[in-house]
């Protein structure tokens, strides 16, 4: 179930709101499990099972190592528990990459290769896995108590509006949450904001953007040129922000509608003036999460430059394969952490003196790599690439991207734009400055004749529009 389908805008939300709302304080983590579990079996029933086995394994492997006293102990079954959790993604996201891979050298060998049914890929096993090993490893460092309460635990894991695609919310930082919250009204009526703004970016922005991306990235190379090959990057650029970004606006709308307060995900990160920095603005919940669960235990920055610049290269050699099971986000992976090891070699410090080149470097970085991203294969990406710096020779071009340039897509760009570089969210501040307490009720009354409108929109686009698909639904 899609948070941009009319099932769950007209149905599923405003049922799970109602029963909420209607039923006593003690009763909503129940009811939210029940509505996280009907929404991930809508489309995906059998996979719901794998979900359940996540729970309730590691909600006992907890109570284990909770219950262990012996450091050397807590940390084998700690171990063999991430192993688990870790060989279940493996087995079910990587397993037909490694078969792939290891063909290949069979071949090479000259021996027989491995035959495999293909695995279809659970949705959202990513999150929901990285969500288990959360909780246990917090568990193991005494960061906070294990949760001897199935339902809060199970919840935790399933939670709906961040089941899919995210964030990735740390155990410690919603534990207390879990055990008691209140929903307020302004609470409700900030997360309904939240929330319709990020379906218009879904919506009425990266819908947008996708056709034509999508469109492009599936040309034929010989049918490509420089300027469509770059507008094609660029309209990938905005289409994945706009998506990702999107969803997340739901999610923590959503969490909030119901009394939860989820950490940031995006702050403009097209803003960046660094790949360190886009990096402190991009999906900045799995960037922590690597952070405090990959980064710091391998030994961070503490055991000198040689070890620090390996470990960057093995947290962004994850984070790519994180994404996907080709090669392609390995490499996308692997050209990040290039250039944040050469920004903490010599890089960085010059940056700081280039005020409006290291935006844009930073930019040039962030779209050449969306290229991998979002290609097929590397031999794609590569002839793509070459495609936009003309070592190629141009082919001959069915359309050019000035077929692209219609009045909605000039103006929905315009837009986009604009918001990418917080040029709405500094207005909106403003504005909220400089009505004061007589004009206080006109000017909210102003807001959410506005929200109704813009929802009304979406419902309209949604009616009549079947290309609504979330890029990380595949993740």
């Amino acid at each position: 179930m899609l948070f941009s389908s009319l099932i769950f805008l007209y149905l599923f939300l405003p049922v799970t709101l109602f029963l909420t709302f209607l039923l006593p304080a003690k009763a909503r983590n129940f009811i939210l499990l029940i509505a996280s579990l009907v929404f991930y079996s809508w489309g995906w029933v059998s996979y719901s099972l794998l979900m359940l086995f996540s729970i309730i394994f590691n909600y006992f492997f907890a109570l284990w190592i909770s219950a262990l006293s012996r450091n050397g102990t807590r940390k084998a079954v700690l171990i063999a528990c991430i192993t688990v959790n870790l060989g279940l993604l493996a087995v079910m996201k990587y397993s037909g990459f490694l078969v792939v891979n290891l063909n290949s050298l069979l071949h090479l060998a000259h021996l027989k290769p491995l035959s495999m049914t293909p695995v279809l890929l659970p949705a959202g096993i990513s999150f929901f896995t990285f969500h288990a090993i959360s909780y246990v490893v917090d568990i193991y460092r005494k960061e906070c108590e294990v949760q001897k309460n199935p339902v809060r635990l199970a919840l935790y894991i399933s939670f709906f509006p961040q089941l899919i695609a995210g964030p990735i919310i740390r155990y410690h930082d919603i534990a207390a949450q879990l055990k008691e919250r209140k929903i307020t009204l302004e609470d409700f009526a900030a997360g309904t904001e939240r929330f319709i703004l990020g379906l218009a970016k879904k919506v009425l922005f990266s819908n947008v953007f996708a056709l034509p991306a999508n469109e492009i990235f599936k040309t034929d190379l010989t049918h490509l040129n420089a300027p469509l090959a770059w507008f094609g990057a660029l309209c990938y650029a905005l289409h994945i922000y706009c998506d990702f970004s999107g969803y997340s606006d739901m999610a923590l709308g959503l969490g909030r509608m119901f009394g939860f307060h989820f950490p940031e995900n995006f702050n403009f990160p097209y803003l960046a003036r660094s790949i360190k920095d886009f990096w402190r603005r991009w999906h900045i919940s799995l960037s922590t999460w690597f952070r405090d669960y990959l980064y710091v235990p391998l030994g961070g920055n503490r055991k000198g430059k040689i070890r620090t610049y390996l470990n960057l290269l093995i947290v962004f050699f994850l984070t790519g394969l994180w994404h996907g099971a080709n090669w392609t986000f390995v490499i996308w992976g692997f050209i990040h952490g290039f250039f944040l090891i050469l920004e903490r070699l010599f890089l960085g410090k010059k940056l700081e003196q280039l005020p409006i080149l290291n935006h844009v470097y930073t930019l040039f970085v962030v779209v050449n790599a969306w290229v991998f991203f979002n290609a097929p294969d590397l031999h794609y990406a590569l002839h793509y690439l070459k495609i936009m710096y003309g070592i190629q020779p141009e082919g001959d071009v069915l359309k050019d991207f000035y077929f692209y340039l219609n009045p909605e897509f000039t103006a929905v760009s315009i837009i986009a734009i604009l918001g990418a570089a917080g040029v709405f969210s500094w207005l909106g501040k403003k504005a909220d400055l400089i009505f004061n307490y007589r004009a206080e009720l006109a000017w909210t009354g102003i807001r959410y004749t506005a929200l109704l409108l813009t929802l009304a929109i979406c419902s309209i686009y949604l009616l009549s529009d079947s290309y609504n698909p979330f890029i990380y639904f595949r993740f």
